[in-house]
């Protein structure tokens, strides 16, 4: 009679005889498995891709975050035309309602157009993951998990009517949580850009009428602001150098610690 080996044993020995090792369940689990990355598959390229433009997302708003306080107070019509963004639209119809700014009508068009920059790329990431990177961000903390939360019925609520909504100055992450629902809902990037253009437009249109409206006013206070923007670029960046770099050492001394 022959002895039977147990299972673990019989695929131990014909991994033996082929040559191979015996299998180890703990080099079961991938990288691309591990805690806080936004799929559910073995990503392939688009998925590599995507989440590339989210690290290029950072850099660009870590750079810009002295630049934009450079900018704003010596060229708010070039920030507005860089960023899309609603203050320096603001500040550059103050400008423009002295007559300084003649081209305002390009800078407004060159801003509703570049407000857009790197809306796709939440898109992309719902039409990849679905709720994936709203999970990893509403995985941050409880109070993050609630606000995204929150945020979600919003957007489940309103439909399209989300996107205008979502360009109104909040505590919650509602414009982040728009566009991902809209590529996981299978919108089509063409709808998306569209609703997206329509949306952001006629808040930049809202903010350029406002900074008309305050007219002189806002001007003098872009005016001194201007003396000073230089001295504030400068003592952000020393923040953002000092921050990461405790942010860096406290990893470090975490890291040291569970090692110990």
């Amino acid at each position: 009679m022959t002895e039977e080996l147990p299972p673990d044993s019989a695929e131990e020995l014909d991994a033996a005889e082929q040559g191979a090792e015996p299998a180890d369940d703990s080099a079961d689990e991938q990288w691309w498995e591990a805690d806080g990355m936004p799929w559910k598959k073995k990503p392939g390229r688009a998925d590599i891709a995507c989440l590339s433009w989210f690290g290029v997302v950072a850099v660009f708003s870590l750079i810009l975050i002295p630049t934009r306080a450079w900018l704003l107070g010596v060229a708010p019509d070039i920030l507005a035309m860089i960023t899309g963004g609603r203050t320096a639209v603001a500040a550059s119809g103050a400008i423009a309602s002295t007559g300084a700014m003649p081209h305002w009508p390009i800078v407004l068009v060159v801003a509703s157009v570049l407000s857009l920059k790197f809306d796709w790329i939440y898109w992309w990431a719902g039409k990849l993951w679905g709720r994936g990177m709203i999970e990893i961000w509403a995985g941050q903390s409880k109070r993050a998990a609630k606000n995204y939360a929150k945020a979600e019925r919003w957007a489940e609520r309103l439909g399209p009517i989300g996107f205008l909504i979502a360009y109104i100055p909040m505590p919650l992450p509602l414009m982040q949580v728009v566009f991902v629902l809209a590529g996981a809902s299978g919108m089509s990037l063409k709808r998306f850009l569209i609703y997206d253009y329509i949306a952001s437009t006629l808040w930049l249109i809202g903010y350029f009428v406002l900074g008309w409206q305050l007219g002189d006013g806002a001007v003098t206070v872009l005016n001194w602001y201007a003396k000073i923007a230089g001295y504030v670029a400068i003592g952000l960046i020393v923040v953002i150098f000092v921050s990461t770099y405790l942010a860096q050492a406290r990893k470090a001394r975490e890291k040291a610690g569970k090692q110990n």
